[in-house]
């Protein structure tokens, strides 16, 4: 046990140098590897936890780091790393950790645009809607769905992601261009997979889950930039609908199988970590290789389960409303850890880039973006908490050289769910969202008060932040009229 460390080395607010309104660093200093850079107003910053700071200072001292730890408007503190924060890592020097992954791999979140016009409908169309989605789409603490996988077909999908469901009938090639990484990362190794994790899977390809996975139909409220909300195929008063899953019990099963294997890694490799929660391994070693092996195999995973619920709402739309459309705008990850390459210090690089609760947002021009948002840079598609407006963004050359081509994911929360649950009962949440015009529709009440509006940042001043740090362009507001919940 002599290499776990749990000192905590304070960093305040006060020690943190201005670069702009919207930028903040803290040097690196004593055993620090790294510098660590917030993109955050003043007022959020001196909101944060200071558990956000500590770990970021944590994060830091890990082997092989590269750039700065990056820290995001909607930070908040989690499982070793902040959620909202991006670390990159050295193909050679460096580790990979559960905690810079989360454990619900490939949590995620799409936006499925429609033909529908908001105006147009009635309400008794938007109640079928909320009534047949709810029917439709499983949601829930183990609710499974209507598809059960065989382990040769699990398989898979662990390797083949969004392309085993455009083989099985479940996607178009449109979906596939439409999703990050065409739904798809190379290198996933099914026999890293463990069994107890197999078994948690059964039945959950297709289904929500709970805590703050949700199903929304969401109206485009207002457009920022309309030139690349044209190319985006958004206008003000369409109907849209996004979803937000991940991996389910399958992912999380995952990475607590790893954090036994790099229990054993830190002693055998002598690796010195500030907090037991930064459980790591070498990327070159064999546990490396073989978590990086299966943590591919959730993010496949989570792809194919977001299309799959697509293709379910789909099928409900068009039982529905007559001649409807039903396309992707974009589906986006995050919690996942990836080897990309990046300019480091004037040099291009590859390394292994660990966003924890924060989204890929490639500027104009990268490639990896989908032919037809090469010139105006990739959709980012942030979530709102239950009740408030969502946001889609696009990515820029600032986040590129600043942040890894990484941003923010949602708000943040800033109540943990047992003091949200005592605060907001179910009661007032669902009355609070009747008086906005938002139908709700939850398998738990419980879950209901846990996801509670005010639970969360206020999303406004994080994408406001994020859009004056130039990290990302403002490009449209949703504002939901139907939310399903787990």
């Amino acid at each position: 046990m002599g290499t776990f460390l749990f000192y905590i080395f304070i960093m305040t607010i006060k020690e943190l140098e201005k670069v702009s309104d919207f930028e903040w660093v803290y040097r690196k200093r004593g055993s620090m590897n790294s510098d660590i850079r917030f993109f955050c107003s003043k007022e959020i910053l001196e909101s944060m936890d200071q558990a956000v700071l500590d770990q970021a200072v944590n994060v830091s001292h890990l082997p092989g780091i590269v750039g700065d730890v990056i820290v995001l408007p909607d930070a908040h503190w989690g499982y070793g790393f902040p959620i909202g924060s991006v670390a990159a890592f050295d193909e050679d020097e460096g580790v990979v950790t559960v905690g810079g992954v989360g454990f619900d791999i490939n949590c995620g979140v799409r936006t499925l645009k429609t033909n529908l016009i908001y105006y147009k409908l009635s309400d008794r169309d938007i109640e079928t809607l909320a009534k047949k989605l709810f029917e439709n789409i499983p949601a829930g603490l183990g609710r499974e769905g209507k598809i059960k996988l065989s382990r040769k077909e699990l398989n898979k999908v662990m390797v083949e992601g969004v392309r085993w469901c455009l083989e099985n009938g479940f996607a178009t090639k449109e979906d596939i261009e439409f999703t990050e990484e065409r739904g798809r990362v190379s290198g996933a190794v099914p026999d890293y997979v463990s069994d107890e994790a197999v078994e948690r899977e059964e039945g959950q390809i297709g289904t929500l889950g709970s805590g703050n996975h949700y199903l929304e139909v969401q109206v485009v409220e207002e457009i920022y930039n309309s030139d690349i909300a044209r190319v985006y195929g958004l206008f003000e008063g369409q109907v849209v609908m996004t979803i937000h899953c991940g991996s389910r019990g399958f992912g999380h099963q995952i990475n607590a199988d790893f954090l036994k294997v790099f229990r054993g890694a830190v002693e055998k490799y002598k690796i010195p970590i500030k907090e037991k929660e930064l459980l790591c391994a070498p990327v070159r070693s064999k546990e490396g290789q073989m978590y990086l092996g299966a943590v591919r195999c959730a993010i496949n995973y989570a792809f194919a389960n977001r299309q799959m619920i697509t293709h379910l709402v789909r099928e409900t739309v068009k039982k529905i409303f007559r001649d409807v459309e039903v396309e992707l705008l974009y589906d986006v990850a995050h919690n996942t850890v990836k080897e990309e390459t990046h300019v480091i210090n004037g040099k291009k690089k590859k390394v292994f880039v660990h966003r924890k609760g924060s989204t890929r947002g490639l500027g104009a021009g990268v490639e990896g973006i989908p032919k037809k948002y090469l010139e105006v840079g990739q959709p980012v598609i942030v979530g709102g908490s239950m009740g408030t407006a969502s946001y889609i963004l696009a990515g820029t050359e600032v986040a590129m050289e600043k942040t890894f081509g990484s941003t923010i994911h949602g708000a943040g929360r800033t109540l943990s769910r047992n003091q949200a649950k005592k605060n907001f009962p179910y009661e007032k949440v669902v009355k609070q969202l009747e008086m906005k015009g938002i139908k709700l529709m939850s398998a738990s009440k419980q879950g209901v008060s846990e996801e509670a509006p005010q639970a969360y940042k206020d999303i406004e001043e994080v994408v406001k932040a994020i859009s004056s740090s130039s990290i990302s362009t403002k490009v449209a507001k949703l504002r939901p009229i139907v939310s399903i919940k787990g």
